[in-house]
């Protein structure tokens, strides 16, 4: 008979039922696979994550993800210790701004962060230093990451779920790397002024440096050589002086990686281009706003932004791990999210992360799994499919989990 634990975390329960033979294993060090611990027995490693669920969905989906890191980490004799933090309108409710000091000194001090989404209607008309998502673009200055890896998975399970003819869709995998510390987002100057005709002008600055470019792009090389050698670098150089001279600095650095093949794409071009043959895509490397622009473009290949998880990195120091989804005012409170976006965020933090890779095939083996088995939320229901909400689909993901050892009496299979 199986036995039933109740695991907390941010409030919220999550069941697992493990088999008699799992539980048995899970507190002990099997003699045939030693790899296999839990949190029950003395860990290889320790890390300290921290938690900042922030605003509206984020508050559903980061527990679930927090589950499958706790018992994915277990089953590789990690011990993860959770450390939740206040953020964006969460944070502002509770000591009046954003990214409260505190925050950021312990996340700094952590080994990864997972974060969930910032940004509420009730703080729409906040003046911008006081705004949710400024939390946001402040963590990732704090922790210096300027690199944001966006995959863009078609499940096989999910084909039908998707926005694009079936034939287009099967098969895409692509990653896109999006610079995330220059270019209009973050340039000087910018402001508000008047004109001469007395008319009010918002303004922004579109700049990238040559060492910008360079952080980023050497990066996206590197990347690309992991995954199948073929490289697309996206932007404006027709028009945009910053473009141009990203163009440029990445036509060079292309010499010093022969086994790259480089192409450039205007950014309406690679957005028609995404939609109609996007399995021509390997690795996208561009700017902030191109890459905010196509990444969520992309979601609509798989069939919804709640697939899409993403990792910003600096050269040293924790990572930010999120869905990119946001907060999803409409959606918070009635159970209905996709929490896949989350633990797919959660399977990136184990990769890169903490540098753990068996952990991280784990979740993803876990996720691939609930699909198999016909489990899905609303965004990608299809007929003949479960229907299931948030705590259902992420109880799924546990079992898929502790099944996967107890199936082959403690190895990963």
């Amino acid at each position: 008979m199986a036995t039933a634990l109740q695991i907390h975390v941010s409030g919220i329960k999550l069941p697992i039922s493990l088999s008699p033979n799992a539980t048995k294993q899970s507190s002990r060090v099997s003699k045939r696979e030693g790899r296999i611990r839990c949190s029950a027995t003395t860990p290889n490693k320790k890390y300290t994550i921290a938690v900042l669920p922030g605003d509206g969905i984020g508050t559903e989906v980061t527990p679930v993800a927090v589950e499958a890191l706790r018992l994915a980490g277990s089953l590789e004799g990690l011990d993860l210790r959770f450390e939740e933090l206040p953020i964006g309108g969460a944070a502002l409710d509770l000591v009046g701004v954003p990214l409260p000091e505190e925050t950021l000194r312990k996340a700094k001090q952590s080994d990864a962060v997972l974060l969930g989404a910032v940004g509420w209607p009730k703080w729409d008309d906040n003046p911008k230093h006081l705004k949710p998502i400024t939390a946001l673009l402040q963590l990732r200055a704090g922790l210096e990451v300027f690199s944001n890896l966006r995959p863009i998975t078609v499940f096989p399970q999910l084909v039908d779920s998707t926005y694009l003819r079936k034939d287009t869709a099967e098969g895409v995998d692509l990653m896109i790397i999006r610079e995330l510390t220059g270019g209009i987002y973050n340039a000087h100057p910018r402001g508000f002024t008047t004109n001469e005709q007395g008319d009010e002008v918002g303004f922004c600055t579109e700049s990238y440096s040559a060492s910008e470019v360079d952080h980023i792009a050497r990066v996206a090389f590197d990347i690309a050589k992991q995954r199948r050698s073929k490289l697309c670098s996206v932007d404006k150089a027709t028009v945009l002086e910053g473009s141009m001279l990203w163009r440029k600095r990445v036509t060079a650095m292309a010499l010093e990686y022969p086994e790259v093949e480089v192409n450039h794409l205007l950014i309406d071009t690679a957005a028609m281009d995404l939609v109609r043959h996007p399995r021509q895509f390997d690795t996208i490397l561009t700017g902030v706003m191109f890459g905010d622009i196509l990444s969520d473009l992309a979601a609509m290949i798989p069939g919804s932004v709640g697939l899409l998880p993403s990792a910003a990195l600096g050269d040293s120091g924790p990572g930010i791990f999120e869905p990119v989804h946001g907060s999803a005012p409409k959606h918070y409170g009635k159970d209905t999210v996709n929490p896949l976006a989350a633990v797919l965020s959660a399977a990136m933090l184990f990769r890169y992360g903490l540098k753990e890779e068996n952990a991280a095939k784990r979740i993803e083996k876990a996720v691939s799994d609930v699909l198999d088995r016909g489990f899905r939320t609303r965004d990608i229901h299809t007929p003949g499919t479960t229907l299931v909400g948030c705590k259902r689909m992420g109880e799924e993901i546990l079992r898929s989990l502790d099944a996967r050892v107890s199936a082959s009496n403690g190895s990963l299979v």
